[in-house]
């Protein structure tokens, strides 16, 4: 899992367009990896911010369309939201998991236990719709794997793909960004058996390798008007198998706090 260099490099990947419902972000982000003139080589990591996949995935919802349900009506009480983004979160969930003042916590139907089913209306614009609020993508490691491959025949280099969106932890403040869909890397690595330099055997040690890259990748990124979708990562090297970013979540049975 160790990177070849000393260095491991996160570089901005600049001017990409203001994403629309409809466009090819494959294309897009090609052709500004050309403008910056990177090369890529293999092991190199491509992060994408969620918010452009579901952009350009038309996954927007107009709130001004909405009619909260008796349900939704009661967790706005509880959690002083707005009803109609209550109703909105409640379709892209399972289960509400916490609701208190300004909080909703609520499993994903993808298996995301997160604030606000991960909807937001930060960076987002719409000329068709009055109130636009941003879901997840249906399906992140797929999204990936279509990146990935489309960027393999375009540039042919072999590469890892990354969606990421940044998440709030329990019991530490501020977010992170995580892997929601990858492709092309290992998102898990179990380094259970292996020994440590004393020759002790590791026997919990499972390394979250494309949430590391990910949260990385934030801080080029940033969190506000820094418009910085895209991130090139180089410096990365492994031996693992490919595993999703599926991987990653906790099966339910395996939750400790409920």
């Amino acid at each position: 899992m160790a990177a070849d260099r000393n260095s491991i490099e996160y570089t901005a990947v600049s001017g990409i367009v203001d994403v629309e419902p409809g466009l090819d972000l494959g294309r897009e982000i090609s052709r500004a990896l050309r403008s910056n003139h990177i090369e890529l080589v293999p092991y190199d990591v491509l992060v994408v911010a969620q918010k452009i996949v579901s952009k350009s995935a038309g996954r927007l919802v107009d709130l001004a369309a909405v009619t909260p349900s008796a349900r939704a009506l009661d967790l706005a009480r509880v959690t002083d939201k707005d009803p109609r983004l209550v109703e909105v979160i409640l379709g892209e969930s399972v289960e509400v998991i916490r609701a208190a003042p300004r909080v909703l916590i609520v499993r994903h139907r993808l298996g995301f236990v997160m604030a606000n089913a991960g909807i937001d209306a930060s960076n987002v614009k719409s000329a068709a719709l009055h109130e636009p609020v941003l879901l997840l993508p249906t399906d992140p490691d797929a999204d990936a794997t279509r990146l990935r491959e489309y960027l393999r025949a375009t540039l042919t280099s072999e590469l890892g793909v990354i969606i990421s969106d940044s998440f709030g932890r329990p019991w530490r403040r501020g977010v992170v960004n995580v892997a929601l869909g990858a492709a092309g890397l290992p998102s898990l690595i179990d380094r259970r058996g292996e020994q440590d330099r004393y020759g002790r055997p590791l026997q919990m040690t499972e390394v979250g390798f494309a949430d590391a890259i990910a949260a990385g990748a934030a801080l080029t990124m940033g969190e506000a008007a820094e418009g910085v979708p895209v991130v090139h990562v180089r410096g990365l090297h492994w031996a693992a198998p490919d595993r999703p970013a599926a991987a990653l979540l906790r099966d339910v049975a395996e939750d400790l706090f409920r």
